[in-house]
């Protein structure tokens, strides 16, 4: 997948899912139904239907379309609208940008959207650096990754993936997670990350 294709994928999943799991939640009680009911009718199981109302997973775009079935309503029926403005812009110098621990660059280049957990960030790596690891996130959290130059060591649980330029990968961010360039070329790479906060 290409970087651009791999961040319009993933900007097509930003969804507030609290105000989605009330909608879904909402149109299921409107209708008399109980959680077995519309599992029985969308092929969902109860824990995923459970967990969407709940807002503790992020639904595929195929669940979601098959509980929208389930409800007899269009799948544009259950995705909120963003609150606020429709279209928020970041401008180069808005940037959350600057220069870490061990001489790797990271910066943030998404909009912050109110209600809306996601992030796209750019990194670039020297030779021979390692950005550490990052501790699993909450259940329901996804990160897509695409390499733009150089070769990135991915290091997901207890896996290693060596990602060259132009390769990208997908993974369930529940677990711990590593980034590092133990090449002799700079390393530059994006995150696409929906990061689920726990409810508290």
């Amino acid at each position: 997948m290409s970087t651009i294709g791999l961040i319009t994928c993933t900007i097509a999943y930003m969804i507030d899912l609290e105000a989605l799991g009330e909608r879904v939640q909402g149109l299921r009680t409107e209708r008399g139904l109980r959680l077995q009911d519309l599992a029985i009718r969308s092929s969902v199981s109860v824990s995923m239907i459970s967990a969407v109302e709940r807002a503790e997973k992020a639904p595929t775009i195929v669940i979601l379309s098959r509980i929208a079935e389930g409800l007899g309503v269009p799948i544009a029926r259950l995705i909120p609208e963003p609150a606020g403005e429709r279209v928020i812009v970041r401008r180069a110098a808005e940037q959350d940008a600057g220069e870490q621990p061990g001489g790797w660059q990271r910066a943030i280049l998404s909009p912050v959207v109110p209600g809306v957990n996601f992030e796209l960030i750019r990194s670039t790596l020297p030779p021979g650096c390692d950005a550490g690891s990052y501790p699993a996130y909450a259940t329901g959290s996804h990160e897509f990754v695409a390499v733009e130059a150089g070769q990135l060591q991915l290091g997901v649980g207890d896996q290693r993936l060596t990602l060259d330029a132009g390769d990208s990968t997908y993974f369930a961010a529940d677990v711990s997670h590593s980034y590092a360039n133990v090449s002799g070329e700079t390393c530059t790479y994006y995150v696409a990350a929906l990061i689920m906060r726990p409810r508290g």
